[in-house]
């Protein structure tokens, strides 16, 4: 597959239409929200395209991005949107609304599986089997060939991914679970950041 990869410094640009369904990834400098910057958004439209937006970090000025993200009328499909989602409102300061997550579905969908990860989604709805290599790398400095198609991986997939697992969540009844579920993926963002960190559920 032939991917089409543009690189964007600091914001989108000002003409920037995809259509109203994107899917969307972030890269950090690590998990910790405070500690570990956001470097990277990804935006694709699902047709083997990638739009990688490398922030100023001084300043994180995007108001393009922050548009898009701040949407309703735009639907965003996320891969474990928590974490994405938790480092947009921190240094971008904006909510992001109209939100899908595969991780969620594959988990309300697949009880088959134990194994919820992009790679795996991939693998068996795409037939792919993409590297990882790049997960682990350094995404604040200047970006190798190899980390921008690592970046697109995580976003030119996830179209059909979510178009596959609702189809078993119709299937199997659980359609209504995940949209309960993610009513409550920005309240959960909102701990992560207030930092409860553990289950409120539990005894």
């Amino acid at each position: 597959m032939t991917i089409n990869i543009k690189l964007h410094k600091n914001d989108l640009p000002d003409d920037f239409k995809l259509g109203n369904v994107l899917a969307i990834d972030g890269e950090f400098m690590g998990l910790n929200v405070r500690r570990d910057p956001l470097c990277l958004i990804q935006i694709s439209s699902g047709n083997s395209d990638a739009h990688i937006v490398q922030f100023d970090r001084k300043n994180y000025k995007a108001p393009n991005l922050i548009k898009i993200l701040s949407d309703m009328s735009i639907t965003k499909i996320f891969h474990y949107g928590r974490a994405d989602i938790a480092h947009i409102k921190y240094y971008l300061k904006t909510d992001t609304n109209n939100i899908l997550d595969t991780k969620i579905a594959s988990k309300l969908a697949r009880s088959y599986s134990d194994s919820h990860s992009l790679k795996t989604l991939i693998k068996e709805f795409a037939n792919i089997d993409v590297s990882k290599q790049f997960q682990s790398s350094d995404f604040g400095g200047e970006l190798s060939p190899a980390q921008l198609k690592y970046c697109a991986n995580d976003v030119i997939y996830l179209h059909k991914i979510h178009e596959e697992l609702i189809k078993i969540l119709q299937r199997e009844n659980r359609i209504k679970l995940y949209q309960d579920c993610l009513k409550f993926l920005k309240t959960r963002v909102d701990l992560d950041l207030a930092l409860f960190k553990d289950d409120i559920w539990s005894h």
